[in-house]
């Protein structure tokens, strides 16, 4: 007759694998975040130094449309260094600031201008702030003034000093 096999406690491998992928994948983050900054391989070729002067003036209005929060002569995102080439290009093709100020427009969006220009579409987010503002302080006096209306005024007679 074979002998019964002990009960063992239940295996438990299952979630020490799952712990240990999310360690290695933890561990990985840092490398895929050093992954994004990429080198640019080949430097911009200038004509003169007027043309690079007007290029590092015109990168400095213009945002990386990656990365937001930086202009497009800070950004390391490989957009930024396409965005780059491709307003060099613009330049040494004879088109103005103005023009490829526009074309970048009309690619990503007002957006992509550090200083967008006032019109109706963006009204709100210029004037935004101080209509908030002023609304708020609207409300504030209107229910201080309904609720000193609501207080009855206390009678001196009956003060109980």
């Amino acid at each position: 007759m074979p002998m019964p096999r002990p009960r063992c406690p239940p295996r438990r491998k299952l979630p020490a694998l799952l712990l240990g992928g999310l360690l290695a994948a933890v561990a990985l983050l840092p490398a895929t975040a050093s992954a994004q900054a990429v080198s640019d391989p080949t430097p911009l070729q200038y004509r003169d130094a007027a043309e690079e002067a007007r290029f590092h003036a015109l990168a400095a209005e213009l945002r990386c449309v990656q990365c937001q929060n930086q202009s497009l002569a800070d950004s390391n995102a490989q957009i930024a260094h396409d965005l780059r080439r491709e307003v060099l290009t613009l330049m040494q093709q004879g088109h103005d600031d103005a023009q490829i100020k526009q074309f970048l427009v009309d690619r990503y969006g007002a957006f992509v201008l550090y200083r967008p220009p006032m019109d109706a579409r963006n009204s709100l987010l210029w004037f935004g702030p101080a209509l908030l503002l002023l609304g708020g302080a609207g409300v504030l006096v209107w229910v201080v003034r309904r609720r000193s209306r609501q207080l009855q005024p206390m009678d001196n007679s009956e003060e109980r000093w």
